[in-house]
């Protein structure tokens, strides 16, 4: 209202309620109803002659109220048209309510008025629009020189709000500002309950701020998601940066995904010749980046392995996130099957089993997988031919080391009877060692490992043979038990490898 009466092409002049003249003006509209409220919707500038605005002081005053009550930005009326002045009554009711009533003068027609709100909002369109092309351009640009982060930034600065994207795991890739913010536990939760069936820009509440979340996917595929959070509810044209924001960064992503395939595409030839050719392997294994040992080698059986390559690539950054692990993962496809190395370990699941499940449920999934663990680079073949005997006992994963005959005992062992079987034989050497300050576990372990050698033990402890001969004589003591007994050893090594790999059914 303020700039619409400042322009010096139209003759209107404030006659009251004047407090009011910063209210928005969303149209100007003609009408000569006593009640035209019904046909309002709320920000128009109601342009009368004052035909029907009533005859009495009171009914005057209603109908003034009756505007500010619809949410009008003002009134203004014609002077010497139908009324010579305007009434009064109107004048103390609009200057009580802060609504502005204008008095339209001179020469200046109705339509006059009516044009210049059209003109002020088509100029606005043409900077609003000018705005949109000038952070689109900027965002591209953003894009080649830096990235998402660029892209993000530029996003939050136009918006004026803040941004984040999202990888497929709903971790955190990138955040302006950074850092972790409350609304960001927002965005995870509506992906977490609903991130595999949600489609295109979904509106979130935070408070009173308005968050846009958009599914960045890909060939059905999730890339990722990108959430921009703005103080008030996001207008038209912030959802259209953010739509392109996003189909910048759906770009990125499958470019730095391609990049990925074609990365362990040119790798796989060396970890063909590793698996399958002795007299290469040796030269493989210096060339071909790997995990450090210990390794799980995984065979991946499937009709499509070179199609499953792909699928692995893409599978192992869920798997394994987007750090530097992923990096020395090592795929090749075979003739029925893919070949994957990846660090190893005692964690369950393990990752072959994870990158299995992942995959199972695809098109043109393995139907079933083997996994063998090996200690470097020159057991890989040798592992790679077991995980693939394994893998064609049938559909599922199916880990060489869980069908191994300790590990049948070991799992057949209910958890309370392992752990009262551990605390009979070790017992006694535990409370020792934690009384007198003694290592006796440590050594009866090493002396178990060297197979009761008592000179290899000692290197390996990087002790005195002496010394070694009075630990076992003490740790005999301590125990009760003669560590010349078959069986007294076959007890005492059973409860260390219990107690080293944990727990039945409960082993990390």
């Amino acid at each position: 209202m303020r700039a619409l009466t400042a322009r010096p092409d139209l003759e209107v002049r404030v006659r009251a309620g004047r407090a009011g003249l910063d209210r928005p003006v969303r149209w100007a509209h003609v009408t000569e109803l006593a009640d035209p409220v019904r046909w309002l919707r709320g920000g128009e500038l109601v342009l009368t002659v004052g035909l029907n605005v009533g005859t009495t002081e009171e009914e005057q005053r209603a109908y003034v109220a009756r505007l500010d009550a619809a949410g009008c930005a003002g009134v203004g009326m014609a002077v010497d048209t139908w009324l010579d002045e305007v009434p009064p009554a109107m004048l103390e009711e609009a200057e009580r309510l802060g609504l502005p009533l204008l008095s339209v003068e001179g020469s200046t027609p109705f339509i006059a008025i009516v044009e210049a709100v059209a003109d002020h909002y088509a100029a606005e369109q043409l900077r609003l629009q000018g705005r949109m092309l000038t952070a689109q351009d900027a965002m591209v640009r953003a894009a080649l020189r830096t990235g998402p982060p660029g892209v993000l930034a530029e996003l939050s600065e136009v918006a004026e709000g803040e941004a984040l994207l999202l990888d497929q795991n709903g971790l955190t890739s990138h955040a302006v500002p950074g850092g972790e913010r409350p609304w960001h536990g927002v965005v995870r939760s509506a992906v977490v309950l609903d991130g595999e069936r949600r489609r295109g820009m979904a509106v979130l509440a935070d408070g009173e701020a308005t968050v846009l979340l958009q599914s960045l996917r890909a060939g059905g595929s999730s890339l990722g998601w990108l959430a921009l959070r703005c103080s008030s509810p996001a207008a038209t044209h912030t959802r259209m940066l953010a739509n392109h924001a996003a189909s910048l960064l759906t770009m990125q992503l499958l470019r730095a995904r391609d990049a990925r395939r074609l990365r362990h595409r040119a790798r796989s030839p060396l970890l063909s010749l590793l698996a399958t050719d002795g007299a290469a392997a040796a030269a493989a294994a210096r060339m071909l980046p790997l995990p450090t040992p210990p390794l799980e080698v995984v065979y991946l059986a499937t009709e499509r392995p070179d199609t499953l390559v792909d699928q692995a690539v893409d599978a192992l950054v869920e798997v394994l996130g987007g750090g530097p692990a992923l990096d020395r993962v090592a795929l090749c496809a075979l003739d029925d099957g893919v070949l994957v190395v990846l660090p190893g370990g005692r964690n369950r699941p393990r990752l072959g089993e994870l990158l299995f499940t992942e995959l199972s449920s695809r098109v043109d999934g393995p139907r079933s997988a083997g996994a063998c663990g090996a200690r470097g680079a020159l057991e890989v073949a040798e592992a790679a031919q077991r995980a693939r005997r394994t893998a064609a006992a049938g559909p599922g994963y199916r880990h060489v080391a869980d069908t191994e005959a300790w590990s049948l005992l070991r799992d057949s062992l209910p958890e309370e009877t392992s752990r009262e079987f551990r605390r009979a034989v070790l017992g006694a050497l535990r409370e020792h060692d934690a009384r007198n300050g003694t290592e006796l576990l440590d050594t009866l372990r090493h002396y178990l490992d060297h197979n009761a050698g008592v000179e290899a033990t000692a290197r390996a402890l990087g002790v005195h043979r002496n010394t070694l001969r009075a630990r076992l004589r003490t740790a005999e003591r301590v125990m009760g038990r003669s560590l010349d007994v078959p069986r007294h050893r076959l007890e005492l090594w059973a409860a260390l490898a219990l107690e080293q790999d944990g727990a039945p059914g409960h082993r990390r």
